[in-house]
């Protein structure tokens, strides 16, 4: 019997701490958090900036897994008055989003207040030429003249009679440079500002390219962060292409799960890229491929810092790539330090979406001006190792069985787009001059990438 209770006594012992390691090592407080954040946030963008209703949102929002878990748990206080969204769980785990006019929303941790860029908005968003790209559409939603068309557009706004429902919010079809069909969901129009989700990360592509293009920076030089400068530390063979295409070998693999240090730099930190750039090595640079936030992140403390820091980093997107390309209607988020949140938070109408997606159709020229090096859209489309992601873009140019599915589903082999959660598309399609912008809140674990597909052969076939 005594042995028995010693046994007894060892295994709770153990027990016991195995819960403290595992406490410790997964902190299922901050994943809480991560959840809390990643609601407050959202309601905050899509309220203060989207002008959607909060409550649509916040119901939406915490539809998707791990969150619906803790919904009825969950509080969410708006203050339209503040323009504020606080979000805690059983009272605890709060967070608190706030709004800043020009700058959308950022949460803020603690005391400290994010920091709030001294720039003129309003001056660096006005033009001083006219656009190089022409107008796409006229003021008024373009209705489909064609009934083929109309139905491609009806079918992609279809919802199913039982969850994952795929709210689809807005379609824009370009063609020829010009907007040949779109739609809005009711309370959404042609200058809504909608969240792109990691569509952000292909606009720091193209601030990348910029940079390349006027001699800033170049893909094939080592990545210029300080932390990594040391003599001994296998970091400083990371090159800036590493990081565009998620081949870095760093410890940022993200999940999506609220453990995992993506999710974690986005909701819970000030200084993402800061945090981002003090992971350790896990594999060879250059030999393993994961999707990872964190690296895109530092590709934006890159801009920052190779434009001149906060405030030149603004004008700078604003004087080199949106008003060139006629993109009026959008708003680029901060991280606490005023470093473009490069990973998630960039808000635009779906027709300054399309207008994006132009620059890449028309193989980084716009107006007869080069925007991009050459040979860019090519590089940045091409397949990185065996995965179907190239730099900045998810790509159909790779023999992944997640590509060829989609070629099979008709999205023609040569697309490649701009990709974010929720099922934020933006589709390049150049063999048929085409861009396709879809927008919407579906919590299909695909995006909803076949009532995408759908969308893309129908509307191919409507044209010819």
């Amino acid at each position: 019997m005594k042995r028995f209770f010693r046994i007894s006594a060892a295994l709770v012992a153990l027990a016991l701490l195995t819960a403290v390691a595992l406490n410790f090592i997964y902190r299922p407080g901050d994943a809480i958090r991560v959840a809390t954040g990643f609601v407050a946030h959202n309601v905050c963008s899509k309220t203060f900036v989207s002008g959607l209703d909060p409550q649509a949102v916040f119901a939406e929002t915490t539809e998707r897994d791990g969150i619906r878990r803790l919904r009825p748990l969950m509080r969410l206080d708006l203050d339209r008055a503040a323009k504020t969204a606080d979000v805690t769980v059983l009272g605890g785990f709060r967070s608190h989003a706030i709004f800043r006019d020009g700058f959308g929303c950022v949460l803020q941790h603690g005391t400290t207040m994010p920091y709030l860029p001294k720039i003129d908005l309003v001056a660096a968003k006005t033009p001083k030429a006219p656009p190089l790209l022409p107008d796409i559409a006229d003021d008024a939603v373009v209705e489909p003249g064609d009934p083929a068309l109309k139905a491609a557009l009806d079918h992609a706004f279809e919802e199913p009679a039982t969850p994952p429902f795929r709210r689809t919010k807005a379609v824009v079809v370009v063609r020829d440079g010009r907007v040949i069909a779109e739609r809005y969901a009711a309370g959404i129009g042609v200058e809504t500002q909608l969240l792109g989700f990691s569509m952000t990360k292909s606009v720091i592509n193209a601030l990348i390219g910029i940079m390349t293009q006027r001699g800033q920076t170049s893909p094939s030089i080592p990545a210029p962060v300080p932390e990594w400068r040391g003599a001994s530390d296998p970091r400083r063979e990371i090159e800036v292409e590493h990081l565009m295409r998620m081949t870095t070998g760093l410890a940022l693999d993200e999940t999506n799960s609220g453990f995992d240090p993506s999710s974690q730099m986005i909701y819970l930190h000030d200084d993402m890229a800061g945090f981002a750039v003090q992971a350790a090595l896990i594999a060879p640079v250059g030999r393993r491929w994961h999707y990872s936030s964190g690296t895109t992140q530092i590709l934006a403390r890159i801009v920052r810092d190779g434009t001149g820091g906060v405030e030149r980093s603004l004008a700078f997107a604003w004087r080199e790539l949106f008003n060139p390309l006629g993109m009026r209607h959008v708003t680029l988020e901060l991280d606490g330090t005023g470093t473009i949140q490069g990973t998630t938070y960039m808000l635009a109408s779906a027709r300054d979406w399309a207008r994006f997606g132009l620059l890449y159709l028309d193989d980084g020229v716009i107006g007869g001006r080069r925007i991009l090096p050459e040979e860019w859209v090519d590089f940045c489309a091409a397949a990185t190792l065996d995965a179907d992601y190239g730099a900045g873009f998810w790509t159909n140019r790779s023999e992944h069985e997640h590509a060829k599915g989609r070629v099979r589903a008709g999205i023609p082999r040569d697309a490649f787009f701009a990709s974010g959660d929720l099922g934020q598309r933006v589709i390049i399609i150049p063999s048929q001059r085409m861009v396709v912008v879809r927008l919407g809140d579906s919590v299909d674990p695909s995006g909803d990438i076949r009532g995408v597909a759908r969308l893309i052969k129908e509307v191919i076939e409507a044209v010819r």
